[in-house]
Formats: structure tokens, sequence, C-alpha cells
């Protein structure tokens, strides 16, 4: 099935330029500025520094962020295995401040890249997808990027695009999608392909690929549906609504919902402590439920339970 759909011509291949403005008008309506910490107050940054000036929540110790590698500060995407005691998460960081996160050529290759090399990775515990810009999740496909693009390079951009988000959809640990953000169109079709969404109240989350004349094309229209429910789904997409975290909760869109931090980082925290959450529990076990739950909820409850039966150890 995930073959089939990533070779399907994606509707995200006919999308044009002027579908730029609409994702800038939604960005700048959508997303409030956020505070700086006290100690950057006054200055100018860029989300390199942005990230530096991290400092924990009033009241509570800061999560010990001790980085086995981490990735040149101009990378649009960072990857982090956290140490000690977070040894086993691995934290997707995008930042493409300049292009509001948007699915880029490069980003999508840097991501196709780290996911092929996490998948088979027996050390890797739970995986986070969050992002490193303030205010931003992902803003869906980079337009501008697309309008410069021949005819020919359409089907393999798109291709890719979904490709890669059924590759995140088939990680075999759990994956948790941080929204501190935007999260439109194809952004919000990389959350769905997490196992599990966590959200700031403000962030703001829709599928809105109807407003450019065209559908979802990177897997949200079967994914919304199995999340919410045809029905609800269908309405969304119908009208290109656009939630704030709050909404996305009461329909079962995302699992927690937390009022946005200082920081900027809300969603992100509590990703975190999900995932520590998960450390203690035994690896295989984790990996053969995750299989279990994906493919017996494609298939009717009979056959469910003989899936779940073939994996008991």
């Amino acid at each position: 099935m995930a073959a089939a759909v990533a070779a399907a011509p994606g509707a995200l291949g006919s999308l044009h330029a002027g579908g730029a403005r609409l994702v800038a008008a939604c960005s700048a309506r959508l997303c409030p500025g956020l505070r700086l910490p006290s100690s950057l107050a006054g200055r100018r940054v860029g989300p390199a520094i942005w990230a530096q000036g991290w400092v924990p929540a009033a009241g509570g110790p800061a999560p010990k962020r001790g980085y086995s590698s981490e990735m040149k500060t101009e990378d649009e995407l960072r990857v982090r295995h956290l140490e000690e005691e977070n040894r086993g998460i691995v934290v997707l960081g995008i930042n493409r401040a300049y292009g509001k996160n948007a699915l880029s050529k490069n980003l999508i290759k840097m991501l196709s890249k780290a996911v092929d090399a996490l998948k088979s990775d027996k050390k890797v515990r739970t995986i986070i997808i969050r992002s490193e810009v303030p205010g931003i999740f992902c803003a869906g496909a980079d337009l501008k990027e697309r309008a410069k693009m021949s005819s020919s390079e359409v089907g393999p951009f798109v291709s890719k695009i979904r490709a890669v988000i059924n590759d995140i959809a088939n990680l075999p640990v759990p994956t948790i999608a941080a929204i501190d953000g935007l999260a439109l169109g194809g952004g919000l079709e990389l959350a769905l392909a997490c196992d599990i969404r966590v959200a700031a109240s403000s962030a703001k989350m829709g599928l809105v690929e109807t407003k450019l004349a065209i559908i979802p094309g990177g897997g949200g229209t079967q994914r919304l549906p199995r999340a919410i429910g045809m029905s609800l789904a269908k309405e969304l997409i119908f009208s290109a609504r656009v939630l704030d975290g709050q909404e996305a909760k009461a329909v079962g869109l995302i699992s927690h919902v937390l009022e946005q931090n200082q920081e900027g980082d809300a969603a992100y925290r509590k990703a975190l402590d999900l995932a520590r959450e998960f450390l203690p529990q035994g690896p295989v076990a984790m990996r053969v439920a995750k299989l279990a739950i994906n493919q017996g909820m494609e298939v009717d409850l009979v056959t469910g339970l003989a899936i779940e039966e073939s994996q008991i150890q």
C-alpha cells in the first residue's frame, strides 16, 4: 500500500507560484511573535542564536541536552543524538528559517538521508521531529522553489516528498511530532506520519491545499481520516480550515496540548517527556507492538488478532 501511494502521481505536482503568497499570508496572520529569554532581550537574533538561547521554564529543571553530534548551524536539518539519561532519543530539528521550514529539495534529501540511517540503528529508541525556528513547524512544500522547476523536475520532487513522509511513517521505533508553530499542508502531513503529535495551544494546523485548487498530496487524504475519522477529515479538507492547538486536541488530531512558554518550545518539552517515558520499556517489544498496531489497523479485527498472535514471543 505504501509503495503504491508513493508511486502515485501527487497532486502536489500542480502547485503554482501564486500559492506562495497564501502560505506567507497564513504565516504572518497565524503566528504571533514569541518572546525571547531575558538574556537575549533587545538583540536581533537568527535561528542559530535562538537555539543557543534556550533556558529552562520557571519552576522546573532544564532537560539535559548533551549532544553526541550537532550539525553546522547553517544546515537545514539538525540530527541530534541525546545522551546521558536521554540516550536513545534522537531529535530531528528542522532549521530553515528563511523558507519557513518549507520542504525544499535539499531538506527532503537531508530528511531522507537521516531516516535511512535511523531505521537500521538499533540504538535508537524514539525519534522526535521538531522545528528549531520559532513559530513555525513546517509551512508545507517550498512553492517558490517549485515555481522554478521544469515540468520534468516536478514529478520526481513530488514523489520524493511522498516517499520520505512514508518512510517516516514506517520507521520501526516510536516517532513524535512536536508542533510549536505553524503546520500547514505538507507540514501537517509530515506530522501525521508520526505516531504521536503534541502541540502548543498557539500552534496552527491545517490541510489548506483546496484553497490552491489542489488536494493534499503527501498522504493527507489517507492519514487524516485514519486519525480523526472520515467525516470530520472531509470537513476539514473541504473547508481548508486551520485549527489551533485546543481545537486540534478536541478533534483528536493531537494527543496533548500545552500552553506555549516564553522559549517557544512547550510541545518539544512534552515530546521529550514522552520519549523519556518510553525509554525503560523493552526495545524489541516496542518495535513489535508498533508493527502489530500499524498492520492491524489496515485489516479487519480477526486478521488483526492473527497479526498480534504472530508477533507474540
